[in-house]
């Protein structure tokens, strides 16, 4: 049997592992898996793992108020250790760019494993942006013995980086497996939120913003929150629905400028089943979301990226994303174009999504059945 552990701490690497655990769990005469949850995030992680079934078998529950990444990342470290060394995995699969896929990558090194990292060779090569998800990313490409890239753009990062081109796999993002299987559970038995609010909003159009990065903290969610509200101004017609991230440098000026206005719906965070529901619903998506920038493709909705850069080029390439950052103009110039202009709508929403077919958990499980 080949000893499995999948490791992860937030709400977007869950609903991106969630499939792969699946995925190996389902091969039970060749693989003995574990889940590991460093509760980097917690009530959203929960969630995730209570739609997909997942019960953790380790929970290293490190959430702490007033939380910060020295201490976070120590205690990764720390807490992995008696976890390895117990159940001592061949293989450790960690996910994208957080703070627990870094320091889970350098334990896993110190115990022996060999390294997976699903979500590999994204960069933006700007060690600030973002942060620090860039760095964070690059030092688990310098440790990860097998890299799943999700694209063909990723693999060619890594390899200008000198990894083995043996040991990188384009395998498509997890992320579109577990959308699409979510997308067809949530339309089979819709949430009792996803029915009332079909309901309130009737046939009017909605523009769904989500925003949490901390590049934007600041001034940048000032101006978000002007174009958000010079938006609703002009179109009184539109749905603006915001679920709002509780980190108070969001929550703050985001009730400041926002609350108050007519047709700006401000919503606490989404369970993930509610949340695609709304994506699927929606015209148009104002995201700093990595994950929804992926996501919303599928579904065929335009995304406007609230970010200055992202390491997610295919999208733009493919026209599936425009990036506007925190420009107040770009941002309402963009959204009123795709408001106004079916034509414009149409064409992106039909333009065709960079990252996969739904089959990159299978590929990268094969991958590692034929490693042995």
């Amino acid at each position: 049997m080949i000893k499995i552990l999948i490791l992860f701490g937030t709400r977007p690497e869950a609903i991106k592992m969630a499939p792969l655990v699946e995925e190996f769990k389902k091969r039970k005469d060749k693989f003995d898996v574990k889940v590991c949850v460093t509760g980097q995030h917690r009530e959203m992680l929960d969630q995730v793992l209570d739609f997909f079934d997942i019960v953790p078998d380790f929970d290293m529950d490190l959430m702490k108020p007033n939380q910060n990444l020295y201490n976070l990342t120590a205690e990764i470290l720390t807490g992995l250790k008696p976890i390895l060394e117990s159940y001592r995995p061949e293989f450790v699969f960690v996910h994208g760019d957080t703070t627990t896929t870094m320091a889970g990558s350098i334990a896993s090194f110190y115990a022996g494993a060999k390294v997976c990292h699903v979500e590999a060779g994204l960069r933006t090569f700007d060690k600030l942006s973002p942060f620090p998800e860039e760095v964070n990313r690059q030092i688990t490409g310098r440790i990860a013995d097998y890299h799943f890239a999700p694209t063909s753009t990723s693999k060619e990062n890594l390899l200008k980086e000198n990894v083995d081109e043996s040991k990188i796999i384009v395998t498509g993002n997890t992320v579109i497996d577990a959308l699409l299987q979510s997308v067809e559970k949530v339309s089979k038995k819709p949430t009792l939120f996803a029915e009332e609010l079909s309901k309130e909003l009737g046939e009017k159009r909605v523009v769904l913003i989500t925003g949490h990065r901390r590049e934007n903290h600041g001034a940048g969610f000032e101006r978000i929150c002007q174009a958000i509200k010079k938006l609703a101004t002009v179109k009184p017609e539109v749905v603006f629905i915001y679920p709002v991230h509780l980190n108070p440098k969001v929550l703050e000026p985001v009730n400041k400028n926002l609350s108050g206005v007519e047709n700006v719906m401000l919503i606490e965070p989404l369970a993930y089943e509610n949340f695609i529901w709304l994506m699927n619903r929606s015209t148009v998506i104002l995201t700093d979301s990595g994950g929804v920038q992926e996501e919303a493709p599928s579904l065929g909705k335009p995304v406007l990226v609230l970010r200055d850069t992202t390491e997610r080029p295919e999208a733009i390439e493919a026209g599936t994303v425009i990036l506007v950052g925190t420009d107040v103009d770009l941002i309402v110039n963009h959204t009123m174009e795709l408001l106004e202009n079916e034509d414009k709508l149409i064409e992106m929403s039909n333009r065709h999504n960079p990252y996969g077919d739904g089959q990159a958990c299978r590929k990268i499980a094969d991958f590692i059945s034929n490693s042995r």
